[in-house]
């Protein structure tokens, strides 16, 4: 599959109808979520991998592994209506996704070894280092890690990883917040951000 057909697939989901602030819930826009799993696939990071998609919302990424042709994919979402509409997804996209519904904490690794994660995390925005679970859940979960990131957050992620993982690649992107809630003053704000390969550090 080219990208712009993966792109062009992924814009057909179903996005979120009540989304909610507290968790950050911006849906990854296709283009986004396309041009992160197809940087993913070409490093050989999906395609006959087991894929986790951590805070997998409605979906997303998930269902783009899969198309992609991930052995096996795995979101992880607290939000059971998000979950709803991922599962819709995955049927109407032909693909399938195993979705479960629990909070991504240390207790994450019972759903087993991972190949790669991928991620479009809370920014933080509305709780702050409201992306350390992910990125830790991340590092427990699989040797390597695609997430989005505000543009400007790499080094603070870098510092954070130290030791246990390094940033091999990074590649600058926008992405468009749309008008979703009340606090929302402009119809689309566009944010400098960026995909993010983490790999995590052998130590013997």
């Amino acid at each position: 599959m080219k990208l712009r057909q993966l792109e062009i697939a992924l814009e057909k989901l179903e996005g979120y109808y009540t989304p909610r602030a507290d968790l950050e819930q911006y849906p990854t826009p296709p283009v986004l979520a396309a041009r992160l799993l197809y940087s993913a696939m070409m490093q050989g990071d999906i395609t006959q991998c087991r894929v986790c998609d951590l805070g997998c919302g409605t979906g997303m990424l998930s269902c783009g592994a899969a198309l992609l042709g991930a052995a096996h994919v795995v979101g992880v979402d607290l939000d059971a209506g998000a979950l709803t509409i991922a599962r819709r997804n995955a049927v109407a996209t032909g693909v399938a996704v195993e979705f479960v519904e629990r909070t991504v904490d240390a207790r994450i690794t019972d759903l087993g070894q991972f190949d790669t994660v991928v991620m479009n995390p809370p920014f933080g925005a509305q709780k702050k280092h409201a992306d350390r679970p992910f990125i830790d859940a991340a590092l427990a979960l699989a040797p390597t890690t695609y997430m989005i990131g505000n543009q400007g957050s790499r080094e603070f992620i870098a510092s954070y990883i130290e030791g246990k993982a390094i940033i091999t690649e990074a590649i600058r992107a926008r992405l468009p917040i749309r008008h979703t809630f009340a606090f929302h003053r402009r119809e689309t704000v566009e944010i400098a951000a960026e995909i993010l390969r983490i790999q995590r550090v052998s130590h013997g």
